[in-house]
C-alpha cells in the first residue's frame, strides 16, 4: 500500500486500515483468553499505564494492536474516558495489602521477614529451545512452604520511623473527589503531590527506567537503596448507597520505597502502580527520590521527568511527524533556494570600478 497522502483520500485510507487488520488475522474470545494467560506482566503493563485495570480488555487492546503497546495504551485510555464513575473506593494501606513478594535491599532482616515470592532475579537466563522441537516445556511445581509467609506485612518505613530513622510523610487529609485526579485536571508545576504519583503510576516504563537509570548511575542528586519492594493485592472496599461497605474484588499493584542518607536521617522515594511491574517501580520512586532540588532541564527535574515519561503523549507526537508536513517543509525549501539564487547573483555581478 503506498503512502500517497495527497490522492486516494478516504479509500487509500480505509484500505490502509483493512490491510493492518488483515495481517492481524481473526481476534477471537479464544485469542484473547490465550494474551491474557500467556502474558500476564505484559498485561499488568498495559493496565498500568492505561490506567484502567480490566485483565480482557488489556488483552483485546494488545490483540487488536498486535502487540504496539502505545496503540494498544491509547485504546484502553480512550474506552476508560467512555465509562462512567461509579464509586470510590476506600484507601489502601501497606499494612492491608495481600503480599506476594516483599524484599528490602536496605536490612537483612525485616518485621515479618524477606518474602522471594514470584520472580526471576536468581534464574539463569536459558532459552527453552526445546519447545521449537516439539517438546513442552513444564515447570517444576513448588515446594509447600514449611511455614507460609503471613498475608499482611508490616511496612518498613513505618517501622524505620519508630526508630528515628526517617520522617514519615503527613498523611493528606483529602479524600474522594477531592483528591486532585490527573486525568481531569491540568498537570501544572510545581505539580501537586497526587498528580506526581498519578503520572508515575501511569508513566511509559521504558522512559521512567531510562530516567531513573540516568539517576542512579551519578546524573541525580541521590543514589537510592531499596528500602520495600512489594508485589500484593489491594482490596477494593466500596460503600453501598445504603452505607453498607463490601469488598468488589481485588487488583494487583506494586510499589516500592527508595531511600539515601541526607543528614541524620533518610529521605524517602515513594512509586506504585496497578499490576506487577518491578522495574517502573523502583525507577519511578527513584525519580520522586531525586526530584526535590533537581536542576532545571535535568533528567530528575519534575517537569521534565513527568512531561517525557508520559507514553501516549509523546508518542503521539513522535507519530504526527508522519503526516503530512508539505507546507512548512516547502517554505524552508524557498527560503533555502532564495538564499542560494541571491548568493549565485551576487557572485557573478562584477566588483565595481575602483
Amino acid at each position: 500500500m503506498a503512502y500517497v497522502a495527497t490522492r486516494g483520500g478516504e479509500r487509500a485510507i480505509e484500505q490502509s486500515q483493512r490491510l493492518f487488520r488483515e495481517a492481524m488475522g481473526d481476534i477471537s474470545a479464544d485469542r484473547i483468553q490465550e494474551i491474557r494467560d500467556a502474558m500476564p506482566y505484559l498485561i499488568d503493563r498495559v493496565m498500568g499505564e492505561a490506567s484502567l485495570y480490566d485483565e480482557d480488555l488489556a488483552a483485546l487492546a494488545l490483540a487488536q494492536a498486535g502487540g504496539e503497546l502505545y496503540e494498544a495504551i491509547l485504546l484502553l485510555r480512550a474506552w476508560r474516558t467512555t465509562q462512567p464513575r461509579l464509586a470510590l473506593a476506600a484507601p489502601v494501606t501497606q499494612e492491608s495489602l495481600f503480599t506476594h513478594r516483599r524484599i528490602s535491599a536496605a536490612f537483612k532482616d525485616i518485621p515479618g521477614g524477606q518474602v522471594l515470592g514470584p520472580t526471576l532475579d536468581y534464574a539463569h537466563r536459558i532459552l527453552a529451545t526445546e519447545v521449537l522441537s516439539g517438546d513442552t516445556y513444564v515447570p517444576t511445581p513448588v515446594d509447600p512452604a514449611e511455614k507460609p509467609a503471613p498475608a499482611q506485612q508490616p511496612s518498613v518505613a513505618a517501622w524505620q520511623a519508630e526508630n528515628g530513622l526517617l520522617t514519615l510523610p503527613q498523611a493528606d487529609a483529602v479524600q474522594g473527589n477531592d483528591i486532585p485526579d490527573v486525568t481531569r485536571e491540568p498537570l501544572l508545576f510545581p505539580a501537586k503531590r497526587a498528580h506526581t504519583l498519578q503520572s508515575l503510576a501511569r508513566a511509559e516504563t521504558g522512559g521512567v527506567l531510562a530516567l531513573g537509570y540516568a539517576a542512579q548511575r551519578g546524573y541525580g542528586q541521590a543514589h537510592p537503596t531499596v528500602n520495600e519492594l512489594r508485589l500484593a493485592e489491594a482490596e477494593v472496599v466500596v460503600t453501598h448507597p445504603r452505607g453498607t461497605r463490601f469488598s468488589a474484588g481485588r487488583v494487583k499493584v506494586s510499589q516500592a520505597e527508595v531511600v539515601n542518607k541526607k543528614g541524620e536521617q533518610l529521605e524517602l522515594g515513594f512509586a506504585a502502580t496497578m499490576g506487577w511491574n518491578e522495574v517502573k517501580v523502583i525507577a519511578a520512586a527513584t525519580l520522586d527520590l531525586n526530584s526535590d532540588g533537581a536542576p532545571k532541564g535535568s533528567a530528575t527535574e519534575e517537569e521534565f521527568f513527568l512531561y517525557h515519561t508520559e507514553g501516549v503523549e509523546s508518542s503521539g507526537f513522535c507519530i504526527h511527524f508522519k503526516l503530512p508536513h508539505y507546507v512548512t517543509f516547502q517554505s524552508s525549501l524557498d527560503a533555502m533556494r532564495d538564499a542560494k539564487a541571491k548568493k549565485a547573483a551576487k557572485a557573478t555581478t562584477p566588483e565595481p570600478a575602483e
